[in-house]
Parts: structure tokens; C-alpha cells; sequence
């Protein structure tokens, strides 16, 4: 099937286009937009993209112009920095999709996992554009390019693009992060166009994979059912609610990501969900900063949980029962709340009725232990030790150390590859920090050499902050 935007749109026709508070366009009202005016503005494909992902086109759409500026940073942003992250390390390693390709089963599980996605959404956007969908499609590419690609993927690789040497690991890196951005502009061509032309013609201006002049005369390129892998995309999603939990309970606590933890603990509620969750842990762990999972029996009653009842759910089919079933259901104990959790309902009998409660009827959250705060979110529960030893500290004073390091080579316009020779001026609060964690700080900034003085003279110097009003001197140039 090849690709036609132009006799594609032709077989929809939209609705109204009102204004943002839905009100009629006219001249008279003033609340008219000019096209013309809006395209030169924004541009075709970002108008395109929020009038095609906003409303059904045979919907009315009550246009903003707010919404085209998401789109633009949220959708076009995402994209276009996720082609710029490939290109600067793709150009800096030589790569040109030259290699032979990685074998499916030899790849790392996370490019297993991101080709599992990539090929479920090409059948679902094949399925929509047929369904003459355009709006389901749109707004499933723009959810992989936000939740799957940039804000997971990338960033748990990147340190497989500038890190090490040009192994098979980081060759499976490229041509997995290559491959989503060539589906991405082929499958999203036929609602912004001239984007998606530009980015393909930009990849295969270097890997010269299509003998073609535009993703136009491509051929829509079809899912590979083998690769997708319903089992690992569960898992994955997992690794990401877990995750965007605990980050959570990080910023409600004033916590730095970059500031390691000790332990997460999570109950599990079957043998497959800690399987799967086994099986993700060194994720969760890495992108939470946290040392280690521990999970925990269903029945092990380390976390207190409590219960009331949803009204809206009970209350039109228990009405007259409401008060005395409120009673019994805030009256449950740990064992009869892990019954309902585990089998997904639990009977019980009141006034010769029986009633037979399910997850929704119920709201379950779970105490705050000393030293610790949990979160709950659907079925899922999560605790996080709050505590930080001396040691714990140490470690997040160098992850410190390394983030503004990192901020000042970007500012002195230093190659990604190029070393560094490190100056820290002493502070008695942080020296034991670096000792302990000189290695470290070196190899993550690629200095030759770091030194502790009691005070830098050199002209290049930057005073930081560090932490609770910390400010420290730290000069860096350019190793020969």
C-alpha cells in the first residue's frame, strides 16, 4: 500500500470548526482565524496534527490556538529531539546502518521490548487508517513517541550510545532507536507530511536503506506478529507504574532522584506478578535510585491497608443497604481486604442479600510506616524507605558533583567525548564524598584528572550550588 496524504484526506470531511469556546466562527463576533495567518505561524503538519488528534474530523472542534503550541512541543519537540539525540552519537560512532542487523533474539530486552510496541502500534494505525481513523492513529503515535520512546526508551539507553566501545550492544542500540524513527515517519506521513518527509529523507540520506526520493512512494511498512510480545509489554508497563510511583513519592518528600535510597517494598499478589516484576527489577531500580525490591506475601501485614466504599459504585445497587454494607466494609480485616485484592471480589451476605464486591467498589490504600511513605495506585502498592545513611549521602553528593560537571562542559562547548582535567575547591562537608567516590565521578565526566584545592585561580571558574545553600567553586578545561 503506498502512502497518498493528498487522496487521503479527501475522504473524510470535518465538521465546524468553532472557536475555544465552542461558539460559531464569524467575521462579525471577531472571534474569526485567518488560516493563512495560523499555518504561517505554526506551520501545516503542527495545524494538521492538532486538528486531526484533537477531534474526530467529522466532529465539531473548538479550536485554540494553545493547542497547537502543545503540539508542537509535546508531539514535534519529543520527536525532533529524539532524532537529534540519534544523529549526534550516530555521527559521532560512524554508524549507517552498514552492519549487519543484531538478531531479534541477541538484542537486549529493552529493544526487544520497544520493537514490540513499534510493531503493535504499525497494525493498530494500519487498522485506524483503514477505519478511516485518523484521529485514533494520531493520538497512538503520539502516545509512543512520549511515553514509549523518548521518556523510556532513550532515556534508559542513553548510556548505551556514549558509553563504551562500538559493540554489538550499542550497534543493536542504533538500529533499534533507527528502526522506531523510520516507522514513525513513514506511519505518521499521512498527517503531517512535510515533517515526516524531512526526517525520513534525514535518515536515509546516511543509511540509504530505500531507493526512493520521498516516504511518499514507500510502502506502508507491515507489523512483524512474531515481534510483538504481549507478556513483555505487561511487564514493561509494570516497570513503568512502579516507577512513575516512586518518583512520585520522591517529589512529595523533597527527595532528589539523583540522591540514591536504600529499598523499595511491593506487594505481590501471584507467582506471575513477581515473576514479572523480578524480571524488570534492575530497571525499576535504576530509574528510582534505589539499591534493591523487596517483595512482600500478600499476607505478610508489613503494610497496614485500609478501606472504605465507593458510593457511586454501591450506592444504585445497594441504596437501601448503603449504611449497614458502609459498616461491614470499613469493618474488614487485613486478611478479608488480601481475599478481595487477590481474587478480585469477595461475597458476603447482608439482610438475606447477597452482595459480591469487586475492586471498583472499593478505594484500598495502605498507612505510612515510621521511616517510610507508600503510594497506591489502582491494584498496585509501593513503599519507599526514606531513610539516608551516611553512605547514601555521600553518593548523592557525587551525583551532584557529576550533574553540575556535566551542565559546565555543555556551557564550555566541550565534545561528548572529550576529557577533562577537574578542579573542586575544599569544603569539609563534601571531601569525604569525593574521596570515597573519585572513580566514579571521573568516569561518569571523563576527567583525567580531579584534584581538591583550597582555592581555584583560574579565570574559568563557576561557583555552583550543591545542596542546602552549598556553593563551591569548580573549573574544568580540556585535557590535552
Amino acid at each position: 500500500m503506498l502512502f497518498d496524504s493528498v487522496s487521503y484526506k479527501t475522504c473524510v470531511s470535518n465538521g465546524l470548526v468553532l472557536d475555544k469556546n465552542g461558539n460559531k466562527m464569524s467575521k462579525r463576533l471577531g472571534n474569526a482565524v485567518d488560516p493563512f495567518e495560523t499555518i504561517e505561524k505554526y506551520g501545516p503538519d503542527a495545524l494538521r496534527w492538532y486538528m486531526i488528534t484533537n477531534a474526530q474530523p467529522w466532529d465539531n472542534l473548538k479550536f485554540n490556538n494553545k493547542g497547537i503550541e502543545e503540539v508542537q512541543r509535546k508531539f514535534f519537540g519529543t520527536l525532533y529531539n529524539t532524532y537529534a539525540f540519534f544523529a549526534l552519537y550516530a555521527n559521532i560512532d560512524g554508524f549507517a546502518f552498514r552492519e549487519k542487523e543484531i538478531p531479534y533474539d541477541k538484542r537486549p530486552e529493552i529493544d526487544r521490548w520497544i520493537l514490540s510496541e513499534l510493531n503493535s502500534l504499525m497494525k493498530y494505525v494500519e487498522e485506524s487508517y483503514e477505519d478511516y481513523e485518523p484521529t485514533r492513529a494520531g493520538r497512538a503515535i503520539a502516545e509512543f513517541v512520549d511515553d514509549h520512546l523518548s521518556n523510556w526508551y532513550v532515556r534508559l539507553s542513553r548510556r548505551r550510545f556514549w558509553k563504551g566501545d562500538y559493540t554489538d550492544d550499542k550497534i543493536s542500540a542504533y538500529q533499534t532507536l533507527y528502526r522506531c524513527l523510520e516507522v514513525i515517519a513513514q506511519i505518521a506521513s499521512p498527517i503531517a507530511p512535510f515533517f515526516m518527509d524531512q526526517l525520513f529523507l534525514d535518515l536515509n540520506r546516511a543509511s540509504g536503506r530505500h531507493d526512493v526520493d520521498s516516504v511518499h512512494l514507500t510502502e506502508y511498512p507491515e507489523a512483524d506478529e512474531s515481534r510483538i510480545d504481549k507478556d513483555l509489554e505487561e511487564r514493561m508497563e509494570l516497570a513503568q507504574q512502579f516507577s512513575s510511583m516512586v518518583l512520585s513519592l520522591r517529589k512529595k518528600t523533597n527527595i532528589r532522584v539523583r540522591q540514591p535510597l536504600n529499598k523499595i517494598m511491593i506487594p505481590v499478589k501471584n507467582e506471575k506478578f513477581r515473576k514479572q516484576l523480578v524480571e524488570v527489577e534492575d530497571l525499576i531500580t535504576s530509574e528510582v535510585n534505589v539499591k534493591e525490591v523487596e517483595y512482600l506475601a500478600e499476607d505478610s501485614n508489613v503494610l497496614v491497608k485500609k478501606i472504605k466504599p465507593n458510593f457511586k459504585s454501591l450506592g444504585p445497587r445497594y441504596g437501601k443497604l448503603m449504611k449497614k454494607l458502609s459498616q461491614v466494609i470499613n469493618a474488614f480485616s487485613q486478611d478479608q481486604i488480601n481475599e478481595l485484592e487477590m481474587k478480585q471480589e469477595y461475597k458476603l451476605e447482608l439482610e438475606g442479600e447477597e452482595i459480591i464486591l469487586g475492586p471498583d467498589d472499593v478505594e484500598i490504600t495502605t498507612e505510612d510506616i515510621p521511616g517510610w511513605v507508600v503510594a497506591n495506585e489502582n491494584q498496585l502498592t509501593v513503599a519507599l524507605d526514606i531513610t539516608i545513611t551516611g553512605q547514601l549521602r555521600e553518593e548523592g553528593i557525587a551525583r551532584e558533583l557529576i550533574n553540575k560537571v556535566q551542565n559546565l562542559r555543555k556551557e564550555s562547548e566541550l565534545e561528548v567525548t572529550d576529557k577533562i582535567l577537574l578542579e573542586i575547591e575544599k569544603n569539609t562537608e563534601i571531601e569525604n564524598a569525593i574521596n570515597n567516590n573519585i572513580s566514579y565521578i571521573c568516569s561518569e565526566t571523563l576527567a583525567k584528572s580531579l584534584e581538591l584545592k583550597d582555592q581555584i585561580d583560574k579565570n574559568n571558574k563557576v561557583n555552583v550550588e550543591l545542596f542546602d545553600n552549598l556553593k563551591i567553586d569548580i573549573a574544568i578545561e580540556k585535557a590535552d
